[in-house]
């Protein structure tokens, strides 16, 4: 029984970074429309979310399985309720791809601006969040995980230029509002994917050091 319990939980851990790389996917093909003005890859991106949706449903089904019939102890309780959790994650990751490629549909109906804001060079660093995160998840990792939570600074950094230098073309030029607008909405997305990032991190040490990093708290 022992040795199918931990079957499962390698099976777990295997679909979630499946789910992951959907996920992660789905962020980048979002950024390369945004990049190409790319009609076909935004579809692609919104046909796509289906699968991202039914994976964590597959994935919540068989963490909740494993925890009513097995009752599972320590360490193996806290990384199916990290799994749980990041899987969660991973979902809303999706949904901002789609945000994203939505907002990217309605660019390409606009003449070509161009607009002092790097979106990929922001899409990369977010993505790189994500990816470390599950790397750290797949090592069990937690001090790779740490540093991923610092990382969140220089995202939010890039956030916080691109809103500024947005509402200048605004300001300088009337014709680039509804442009600039959705830029700011595309950086605030991909904000939040640095957000999932670091929720994952934060999972990855509770499970591997059994410490709430949540809001800085150390339990």
């Amino acid at each position: 029984m022992r040795s199918r319990f931990q079957q499962d939980l390698e099976l777990l851990k295997g679909k979630l970074l499946a789910m992951g790389g959907m996920a992660e996917h789905a962020v980048e093909l979002a950024v390369r429309a945004y990049r190409d003005r790319n009609l076909a890859m935004c579809q692609e991106v919104l046909n796509g979310e289906h699968h991202i949706n039914l994976a964590e449903r597959q994935i919540d089904e068989l963490a909740f399985d494993l925890l009513a019939m097995q009752q599972p102890m320590a360490v193996d309780l806290r990384f199916i309720l990290a799994v749980i959790k990041i899987n969660a994650d991973l979902e809303r990751v999706g949904d901002q791809a789609v945000n994203i490629a939505q907002r990217v549909m309605e660019i390409a109906t606009l003449p070509l601006v161009d607009l002092p804001a790097d979106v990929p060079k922001m899409a990369a660093a977010a993505t790189d969040m994500v990816r470390r995160a599950l790397e750290a998840f797949i090592s069990a990792n937690a001090d790779e995980a740490q540093r991923i939570l610092e990382m969140d600074d220089v995202v939010d950094q890039m956030n916080r230029d691109i809103f500024v230098a947005m509402e200048k073309a605004m300001c300088g030029s009337s014709n680039h509002t509804r442009q600039a607008l959705d830029i700011i909405i595309i950086a605030r997305n991909l904000e939040r994917v640095a957000d999932h990032a670091t929720n994952i991190a934060e999972d990855v040490i509770f499970w591997t050091r059994g410490a709430d990093v949540r809001h800085h708290f150390q339990g």
